[in-house]
């Protein structure tokens, strides 16, 4: 299993970051243990000072491929969730600053803890009219809407297999919206989809 990860999908997030608009879209991987080994936790690393959320849209691949079409796509899954991307922002600001390239402040372990898994269809099936919100300490951060993307699900997942082989229980993250900001050690998070709470995450 692996996480294929989008950045640069919501124009507001983009914006907010000063980042131009990209022409097609951009992904990274996570590892198979960015998964937090203990689920509902995400322990703070020691690596860093300047951890960031950002909530996104999950999607659990069923059936891969590679170079797919878009219309073949749109079978290859059932169920989608809500996860949070953490980013050790210091180390990111850091490897661009030299020139390298900054998985480090995305893969390391933990960085992606998922919530739980409902079939699109207790959505009503169009997995680009869906509503999702986050909360920290109670507090509403971020809110936003899958037809808001840049690029929709579906494109998204035929550009992948262009490069790279989808397989049963990948897991995609479809980008944030704006108003992603830092935690601490305490703060308790909390994803709504289509009010739907599907991920609590602590951070210790």
């Amino acid at each position: 299993m692996k996480f294929i990860c989008i950045g640069k999908n919501y124009l507001a997030h983009a914006r907010e970051m000063g980042w131009q608009i990209p022409q097609e879209p951009m992904f990274f991987f996570k590892p198979e243990n960015a998964l937090p080994s203990q689920a509902g936790i995400f322990p703070y690393p020691e690596f860093s000072q300047d951890v960031h959320y950002e909530i996104e849209v999950a999607v659990r691949i069923d059936a891969g491929g590679r170079n797919l079409t878009e219309e073949q796509a749109a079978g290859c899954y059932s169920h989608i969730s809500l996860g949070i991307d953490f980013t050790a922002r210091d180390l990111q600001k850091q490897q661009k600053e030299l020139g390298f390239p900054w998985e480090i402040c995305k893969s390391f372990e933990d960085s992606a803890p998922v919530g739980s898994w409902i079939p699109l269809e207790e959505f009503g099936g169009d997995i680009q009219n869906l509503s999702f919100t986050l909360e920290v300490n109670g507090e509403g951060k971020q809110q936003g809407a899958t037809r808001d993307m840049i690029f929709p699900v579906n494109q998204l997942i035929a550009h992948i297999s262009r490069y790279v082989t989808l397989d049963p229980g990948d897991i995609m993250f479809t980008g944030t919206p704006e108003g992603i900001g830092p935690v601490q050690p305490g703060d308790t998070l909390k994803g709504y989809l289509e009010g739907t709470e599907v991920i609590t995450v602590t951070v210790q």
